[in-house]
């Protein structure tokens, strides 16, 4: 054949696809990594529960496959039309790449995997979850858990992880290997769209903006609040954020309006536009115990220039150096909560002190720029060892 007339091969975009339980979740945590991909010239595919983000994903130029995963369902069996699907998905898509994020996709998508394509398989845990907390309620399920999560990814795979605490218990209980990890931590803050602003004026704001679970420190948060009224501090403690009806820790609905009615805290229920929350308060605060990776409020509120209280737990911590951007408090320790409100509800120029370095630390380490960039990084490894 004659090369002059020989049609051009046009090379084929790699496909990424990723798998994530809810969709409003891949716009608020791994939208602007998809964008960045598409950017980079990957075809990108999302498979994920389609409830009211349907327009902002498709308009993003991401091709939608709606897949129903119910996140609070403990009994695989009852999702096996979920795995059938997914497998039908990865036979037909044949993606290059498979980015499966927490733990329900890691679990599946893992498993699908193994009998619905070569892709090269990516696994992000933001986070173990209530799960891995120690306590009375869930060690069956969470022996189960570790045997699935070791059976499917022990030398398979890409892990990605948020925090070196969980790192090190997966790595340590022979769940994983260390070589297949990669450290990223969280998945980052929009430091043009949150900015500094100023306090202000009025009595201390303090916002607790998150899933409304029992594990995330809810109750601990109303009961500091409680205690910090009674004694006579002058502050308002404010609760964003709603029920998560599929999480087993969920607060009811009721037991919210109560404790609203009865004053201590005020319950402004989900917020699209956390800038302009962050605007109205003094400072953030997450008592949680959840097994987080890196709370992404903790990271926006740093960027905010906003000083942080939370707990000294893993993937917490990633986020809070004591005393430079914030203070670490005890998990469920709602006298030690209390006494570090007050003492930033009291004290000014150290929630000044400690906002400007929060702010400086999420310049320097908090950038979604970081996580993209090695997010992309770690998607050209995977290509270029692929056979």
């Amino acid at each position: 054949m004659n090369p002059e007339t020989h049609p051009l091969t046009v090379p084929q975009k790699p496909k990424l696809l990723f798998f994530v339980t809810e969709d409003w979740y891949f716009c608020s945590h791994r939208l602007p990594l998809a964008i960045a991909a598409l950017a980079a010239g990957y075809e990108v595919v999302l498979a994920t529960r389609v409830k009211d983000h349907r327009a902002i994903i498709e308009a993003a130029g991401i091709r939608l496959l709606p897949l129903d995963l119910s996140r609070g369902a403990k009994n695989p069996f009852k999702d096996w039309r979920t795995l059938l699907k997914l497998y039908q998905i990865l036979r037909s898509e044949r993606p290059d790449i498979l980015h499966n994020v927490a733990m329900k996709p890691v679990l599946y998508g893992s498993l699908a995997a193994k009998f619905g394509g070569k892709a090269c398989v990516i696994n992000a845990l933001a986070g173990l979850g209530h799960l891995f907390v120690v306590d009375g309620r869930s060690g069956h399920l969470r022996r189960l858990v570790h045997f699935a999560l070791k059976a499917l990814l022990f030398r398979s795979g890409r892990i990605i992880v948020q925090n070196p605490d969980d790192l090190r218990l997966l790595v340590d209980s022979g769940t994983i290997e260390r070589s297949q990890a990669t450290l990223i931590r969280g998945s980052g803050a929009d430091l043009d769209r949150f900015k500094p602003t100023k306090e202000p004026s009025g009595p201390a704001v303090v916002v607790m903006a998150a899933r409304l679970l029992w594990d995330k420190g809810v109750g601990e948060f109303v009961a500091a609040a409680e205690k910090l009224k009674r004694e006579g501090v002058r502050a308002r403690f404010i609760l964003v954020g709603e029920p998560d009806t599929e999480n087993h820790s969920s607060i009811q609905r009721d037991q919210l309006e109560a404790w609203a009615r009865e004053g201590a805290i005020e319950w402004w229920g989900q917020q699209s536009d956390m800038p302009a929350v962050f605007s109205q308060c003094h400072m953030v605060c997450l008592p949680s115990y959840y097994g987080e990776g890196v709370p992404k409020v903790l990271l926006e509120a740093a960027a905010a220039q906003r000083p942080i209280i939370t707990t000294d737990m893993p993937g917490c911590r990633e986020a809070v150096d004591h005393e430079e951007n914030g203070l670490l408090v005890p998990a469920r320790d709602v006298e030690q909560l209390a006494n570090a409100l007050r003492r930033l509800i009291e004290d000014p120029p150290l929630r000044e002190r400690l906002g400007l370095a929060g702010r400086y630390r999420a310049e320097r380490e908090f950038g979604i720029e970081n996580v993209v960039s090695a997010t992309l990084g770690l998607y050209r490894e995977c290509l270029s060892a692929r056979p």
